[in-house]
């Protein structure tokens, strides 16, 4: 053997860019840690190989585990109540409430374990695509998948904008962290606690790497409403025409599916901001569901599980083949896989694009009731807005375990600090400016309740979803839903008819009806703490009773 085929490889470098403003300028010690600086994806990958936290699928992916938290804590998320947030923020269930004191015990106790690290991984990262709107965002680690994820999900500077980054908000996620409910005034040991005030967020406690992405979105949701931008949990994608369509749902009832249509260029799948000259996404990746992944249902996002660079999260793998399976859940029901949005191959070049001329509201129907589309008012949009029906999957949030009715106002409740009001009018602002078109689609169960009947045919929920950003389907004929009084087709090309009216796919009719009536009945309740904020018209638009 020739002696330089056993040369050893380099230490690979610490930092890709250190800023000028380092962490011992935001008062962050670091004792002798190694601190990798913005680091690019091959080193991060190595990283993480080396020290044990992943393993290389065949392909490429990263294959990584979460433990126990495989979904949101949403129970274990505090914003501090000070001066600031006293009067802006919407406290309540979602939002709880840390005291000052509180958080500064926790931090006086993070900051101390941050000092005790041998290694951290530091990104340094922008919220939003749109450079006017956009917020600065330092991400601190001390996992290296963690950083590589939150490096996928968000929006990477420029090499020669790295130097001079000053970041408005820093987010310190340290999974092995135990929060002391008793000093911390927290529920249990994990902790996501945010400051708005010293913008600062603290995660501890748990590896779901989700947290801090949606610790992101909450940032600009709490801060673009007051520059007149409407912050929005949905996918959005363009047309060949330049016609924008923009997609509202919570985690499972198809946004990123429905938005990764190869006829249609993708702008994102996630969190967007809508300002006066474009929908621009909030990211610079995507994070997709994986359980089940089909590559004939899904070819786009099942192509990104055989590239380098992609990380998935509790996806089942044989050791031994490196073979991928995603219909095994025995990990989790929430498998997620996190890659860069260009894997999609009709990606936006810039992540933006026009304002929107179709308003999709994506629902998880678990009583089996609504119809696959339906055609809204703008009085109707804002009242579905508002209500958020949806149904919870399986494994989005620790202690679902299979899916139920609930009611998440703005489509993202849990990622909304302010007043559901304040995204409601701003909705009702931007349809009524561009003339919006506004559409219901159920993506849960058809023929019966959960449980009873099938999830809708995903085949039938893209022939229509074409025909309503098309325009033809504005064509059909239509007739009034009778609880709900919206527009339902009667018949679209392509589509079974049989499909379009729910009540006829019951075995029983009668007990539609009465399933029909609960829901209803449902809706009025959960909309009467909406009432007083919002005009006539739109309480007209609740659902009666047949």
């Amino acid at each position: 053997m020739q002696p330089h085929l056993f040369r050893s490889f380099r230490r690979p470098l610490l930092s890709n860019t250190i800023p000028t403003f380092d962490l011992a300028k935001q008062g962050i010690e670091t004792g002798g840690a190694d601190l990798h600086w913005n680091l690019s994806t091959a080193p991060l990958v190595e990283t993480s190989l080396q020290r044990n936290e992943g393993h290389l699928a065949k392909d490429g992916p990263l294959v990584v585990e979460t433990g126990k938290h495989t979904g949101r804590s949403a129970k274990d998320k505090f914003i501090v109540r000070d001066e600031e947030t006293e009067d802006t923020v919407w406290w309540g269930k979602v939002n709880v409430p840390m005291t000052p004191e509180h958080f500064a015990a926790l931090k006086e106790d993070f900051l101390k374990e941050v000092a005790k690290k041998d290694t951290l991984f530091v990104q340094d990262l922008y919220g939003g695509s749109q450079p006017e709107h956009r917020v600065r965002v330092r991400v601190i680690n001390e996992l290296a998948w963690h950083n590589l994820f939150i490096r996928t999900l968000l929006c990477r500077p420029e090499k020669d904008e790295l130097a001079g980054f000053e970041p408005e908000f820093t987010i310190i996620d340290l999974p092995t962290f135990q929060a002391d409910p008793a000093r911390h005034g927290t529920r249990s040991e994990t902790v996501v606690a945010v400051n708005l005030s010293e913008k600062l967020i603290l995660i501890g406690g748990t590896a779901y790497a989700g947290e801090m992405k949606k610790s992101v979105f909450g940032i600009l949701n709490y801060k673009l409403p007051a520059e007149g931008i409407m912050p929005m949990h949905c996918s959005a994608n363009i047309g060949a025409g330049g016609d924008t369509a923009i997609f509202f749902g919570l985690s499972g009832t198809g946004k990123t599916t429905l938005s990764a249509d190869a006829s249609r260029t993708l702008i994102g799948d996630d969190e967007h901001g809508w300002s006066d000259t474009a929908v621009f996404n909030f990211e610079g990746g995507c994070y997709a569901k994986m359980i089940r992944l089909s590559e004939e249902a899904e070819p786009e996002i099942y192509a990104t599980t055989r590239r380098f660079g992609t990380v998935l999260e509790n996806v089942v793998m044989d050791l031994e083949t490196r073979e991928l399976d995603f219909d095994d859940a025995s990990l989790a029901e929430n498998s997620r896989g996190a890659y860069p949005i260009d894997f999609i191959p009709n990606c936006s070049e810039h992540n933006l694009g026009p304002v929107p001329k179709n308003v999709i509201m994506l629902t998880a129907d678990a009583f089996g009731v609504l119809p696959p589309i339906a055609r809204l008012t703008p009085e109707q949009a804002m009242y579905h807005f508002l209500s958020g029906y949806t149904a919870k999957v399986a494994g989005t949030e620790i202690g679902v375990t299979e899916p139920e009715a609930t009611f998440s106002t703005c489509f993202g409740a849990p990622f909304m600090p302010r007043h559901p009001s304040v995204y409601g009018n701003l909705l009702k602002e931007r349809i009524a400016k561009g003339g919006v078109k506004c559409w219901l689609v159920n993506t849960g169960w058809t023929g019966g309740k959960y449980g009873v009947g099938n999830r809708m045919p995903i085949k039938a929920t893209r022939a229509l979803l074409n025909a309503a950003l098309d325009g033809s389907l504005s064509g059909a004929e239509f007739r009034t839903d009778p609880n709900f009084g919206f527009d339902v087709p009667v018949s679209v090309q392509g589509v079974d008819d049989a499909i379009l009216d729910p009540r006829g796919t019951w075995d029983n009719p009668e007990e539609y009806d009465e399933m029909a009536a609960k829901l209803v009945g449902l809706f009025i309740e959960n909309f009467a703490e909406f009432e007083k904020h919002v005009d006539q018209g739109v309480i007209e638009a609740a659902p009666t009773a047949a």
